[in-house]
């Protein structure tokens, strides 16, 4: 563990106005504070931030956020509060450990929703000040360093997947490779730990058969520049195991195949030593086609600059090189920390200025719930990108794969909502085209367009499907208004009652409306139906004439008891015959019946179109002619419903409340066919007749999540 002296000495070394007097009392507060706490590996609680700190003092970060490091944790696990750190610290320490203490408070929780809302917190708080996601990876890193003393797996495991798929991602778009590396990895050795040791025997197989190789290499690039007079640093590094893992399921070759397991560097002083070294590589070795990157004239959206490029090297050897300046070298491994050393007195660095963070909160302003945000950000987060330019010259990188219509939404959402065309390269081109790396885009707008529903189909990033879908949900929402609303005055008209909004006003807080748009669109979706707005409104409203005839246990929450007390509700029938109703056809009131006689069963009742019927042409004599019996009411029959419903929570409860809010009843529910995105089901609905049963149709395919809905037959 660090000792005091041992981390003002680091801190000082690359800051020498950095306030001493207050990283002793942060040292000393947290160790009086922690006390006797350890941790599950045995060690003292307090090495944990003194570690974080440490990792910091590597990124040469200011004295705030060191001090921040050493108190990260005090509000959450020890008797400290907000306002003793603001009295002992100041207020922006105080605020920067707020920051960290609610991110960590919030990853407590591990079910999905709880685990996107954390990520649009953190997005919210890094927003503010970066050095809170500083922090917070710092934090990460030393936990994913000792997560092996973990006891339980599962935990193991959802740290790993949590530092898989949030933060090395992030790590890497604030430009800190070598964060990002290592956080990868040690998340890769608990997910996949045969994958990963697999891989390393292979490397440490080359290892012993090539050892001279990379020195080899090395040597003759050095020589090449120094003989065109090129003062540069060469070095070379093996990818860790997951980049090379990832690149193995992505390509989908084996271990041999991959031709760039090691990476050279060539550091140079200046961005024309650069380009010279560049030229002194192409006119020594063969190129190798397709695999030159210039991200010097173009950045990468994190301040990544760097020249790329493949050749057929030293010893015959395919070698991936990277050439950039001592600087353009600091910021690819330490990414926005290395701004602390090449702006002086920058000592605060505003999370806004990224444009990725911007496109962030504008997901996160449009998004309509934490999992849909979560979704648009891992796709904005997690892809290969291309770059293109607008008329004007300005650069916009966007994932691979992008289209005119997400160009469109990178440069302004207005311009997004309103895209009727797109010329690329001066060409008219469909809104679905892939755009390829160098495109110049020029988008055609209109006042008049709108965001097209299509649109979301092959559209990839994030902030496009967000704007996509909340203009999606509006229009259907203003839809479902206006059903609600026509619904509403059709039951006030018919039943004799004034149709008021004043009235309205007074029942929204019985349906949890907050508005009487929000009362219409429940109407309109089904939520609720209009009559139960009328008697909201009127209790004394009397229950409609058809409900009367059909339905007289409608004003009742008890049905009375089947056929036993009513008789078998058709005619036709010889006494004392034993009599079912057939589950190939389901009859019920209302459909022309015939009745099969089948011997030691009885009769068997089936509607007069039912394909079974086929099987018994031959035997005439086993035919009875049947009719319902128009007077007997109060039975209930079986209907059998085929239904595709859309595989979402809430999806079988709006399904149930449909079917019962139109007086039917689920008897029986099979699941006969599911896939990622559907279930396929059979569902048994007890209802009065045919015609209940086709009102239970009608309300069920107003639904949105169900997709069909329809008589199950044979």
């Amino acid at each position: 563990m660090m000792r005091q002296f041992e981390l003002v000495e680091r801190v000082k070394r690359y800051d020498p106005g950095a306030d001493e007097e207050a990283l002793n009392r942060a040292y000393v507060y947290a160790m009086k504070m922690h006390g006797s706490q350890v941790r599950e590996s045995g060690d003292p609680y307090f090495s944990h931030p003194i570690e974080v700190a440490g990792i910091l003092t590597e990124l040469k970060l200011d004295h705030n956020s060191i001090i921040t490091a050493l108190l990260h944790d005090l509000v959450e696990d020890t008797e400290a509060s907000l306002e003793d750190i603001e009295r002992l610290f100041g207020r922006d320490i105080a605020r920067l450990v707020d920051g960290v203490t609610k991110l960590s408070r919030l990853e407590l929780q591990s079910e999905q929703t709880k685990a996107a809302e954390n990520f649009r917190k953190l997005v919210l708080a890094m927003s503010e000040d970066i050095r809170v996601l500083l922090v917070k990876l710092a934090d990460r890193l030393h936990n994913m360093r000792t997560l092996n003393y973990v006891r339980d797996p599962e935990k193991r495991r959802r740290i790993a997947r949590e530092t898989m798929e949030i933060y090395a991602p992030l790590a890497e778009r604030l430009g800190m490779q070598r964060f990002k590396d290592e956080l990868q990895d040690l998340a890769f050795a608990e997910l996949n730990p045969d994958g990963r040791q697999s891989i390393l025997n292979r490397l440490e197989f080359l290892r012993r058969h090539g050892e001279t190789l990379p020195n080899t290499i090395i040597d003759q690039l050095k020589r090449a520049l120094d003989e065109e007079g090129i003062e540069a640093e060469v070095s070379g590094r093996l990818k860790t195991p997951y980049s090379i893992w990832k690149k193995m399921q992505h390509k989908n070759v084996a271990f041999e195949q991959l031709s760039d397991i090691m990476a050279f560097r060539i550091v140079v002083t200046t961005i024309g030593e650069c380009y010279q070294a560049l030229g002194v590589l192409h006119s020594h070795y063969s190129v190798v086609p397709g695999r030159f990157k210039d991200y010097i004239s173009t950045p990468k959206p994190n301040g990544y600059r760097s020249l790329h490029t493949c050749i057929i090297g030293p010893e015959r050897q395919r070698i991936e090189v990277q050439i950039r300046t001592r600087e353009m070298h600091d910021v690819a491994e330490f990414g926005v920390a290395a701004h602390w050393k090449y702006k002086q007195g920058a000592m605060q660095i505003d999370g806004r200025q990224y444009r990725w963070l911007r496109e962030l909160l504008d997901i996160l302003e449009h998004a309509s719930n934490p999992e849909e945000f979560l979704e648009h950000t891992k796709l904005e987060m997690f892809q290969d990108q291309v770059f293109c330019f607008t008329p004007k010259g300005d650069l916009i990188a966007l994932p691979r794969g992008a289209t005119p219509v997400d160009f469109a939404y990178a440069v302004h959402s207005e311009v997004g909502d309103t895209c009727v065309g797109a010329k690329v390269n001066g060409r008219i081109v469909p809104l679905r085209s892939p755009l390829q790396n160098g495109d110049q885009v020029e988008i055609l707008t209109s006042k008049n367009q709108t965001p097209s529903p299509d649109w979301e189909k092959f559209v990839v990033t994030g902030k496009a499907k967000a704007r996509i879908r909340r203009f999606i949900h509006m229009k259907e929402r203003e839809q479902y208004c206006e059903l609600g609303r026509q619904l509403l005055h059709k039951v006030f008209r018919e039943e004799g009652y004034e149709f008021t909004e004043k009235a309205l006003n007074e029942v929204l807080r019985r349906f949890k409306a907050d508005s009487l748009d929000d009362l219409y669109a429940a109407v309109g979706k089904g939520t609720h139906t209009a009559r139960e707005v009328l008697v909201a409104v009127f209790p004394g409203a009397r229950t409609p004439a058809r409900l009367r005839r059909k339905w007289p246990f409608a004003r009742s929450r008890t049905r009375p008891a089947a056929t036993k007390s009513t008789g078998l509700p058709i005619k036709g029938l010889i006494p004392g015959m034993a009599v079912h109703f057939a589950h190939c056809c389901h009859p019920l009131p209302g459909e022309r019946i015939v009745g099969i006689v089948t011997t030691g069963k009885g009769v068997t009742v089936h509607t007069i179109d039912c394909e079974t019927l086929e099987a018994f042409q031959d035997t005439p004599e086993r035919w009875i002619d049947l009719t319902w019996d128009e007077e007997m009411n109060g039975a209930m029959h079986i209907g059998r419903l085929k239904v595709v419903i859309a595989n979402e929570p809430g999806s079988l409860g709006s399904l149930s409340t449909i079917i019962g809010k139109n007086q039917g009843n689920i008897s029986n529910l099979k699941i006969v066919n599911r896939s990622v995105d559907f279930f396929e089901m059979l569902v048994d609905v007890e209802v009065q007749d045919a015609r209940h049963l086709s009102d239970i149709i009608a309300a069920l395919r107003a639904m949105p999540v169900i997709t069909s809905v329809e008589r199950a037959r044979n």
